[in-house]
Parts: structure tokens; sequence; C-alpha cells
């Protein structure tokens, strides 16, 4: 007998004030891109660990899900893991070839927040 597949929790970062910024950027997302990068997230969720194409390490404990979108765009939800469980820090459009140094400060602060 085959056991289920294991799953990872995923947790959405708050902000101190309680906003869900990574949940809510998924939901201002069109649906079809919203299903795209949910997909991705639950690929990982279910099949950790993930290597390239779909999920890539940033260092120092950061880890980015890689989702191509429709039009030709391309998303990252950056995350950690913290007790056991994906900690989704932040997303966005990526607009050039080398992830902006400031996108991965604001995911690095949102993780040293969280632990």
């Amino acid at each position: 007998m085959s056991e289920p597949p294991r799953k990872l929790p995923v947790v959405f970062y708050q902000t101190p004030a309680g906003a869900e910024v990574v949940l809510d950027w998924l939901r201002g997302l069109e649906p079809v891109d919203r299903n795209i990068v949910g997909q991705d997230l639950m690929r990982v969720q279910f099949r950790w660990p993930v290597g390239m194409p779909l999920c890539r390490p940033l260092g120092g404990g950061l880890w980015e899900v890689r989702s191509d979108l429709t039009s030709n765009r391309i998303a990252r939800v950056l995350f950690c893991f913290v007790n056991g469980r994906i900690v989704a820090l932040h997303g966005f459009i990526k607009k050039t070839q080398k992830t902006p140094d400031a996108e991965l400060k604001l995911a690095r602060k949102r993780m040293d927040e969280f632990e």
C-alpha cells in the first residue's frame, strides 16, 4: 500500500497590521495567471524538494517559485521554510533578467520578521 503524498502547509506572510500581502497580490492577478501560480505553489507543497526550473535557491534560506504567466510574463513567489511550513513572503511580476535587489531585500526583511 502506498503512502499518500506528503503536503507541506503554505502560510502567507502577514504585516504587523494583519494584511496578507502575497495573498492580496495573488488575488489581483487575472484568474488564469492566479491559477498558474497556485498550481506551481501546490507542486512545491506536494513534491518538495523541487529544483529547477520550478524552484531555485536564492541563498540564506530564501527560495523562489518560478511561474510562466500568460502574455510572456514571469511571476516569482519568494518563500522560506519555518517549522516545516512554506512561508510565502513576497510575490511580484519579474520585468528584468536579474531579480531586483529591492525585491530580495523586502523578502529577507519579511523572513527576519517572521522568524
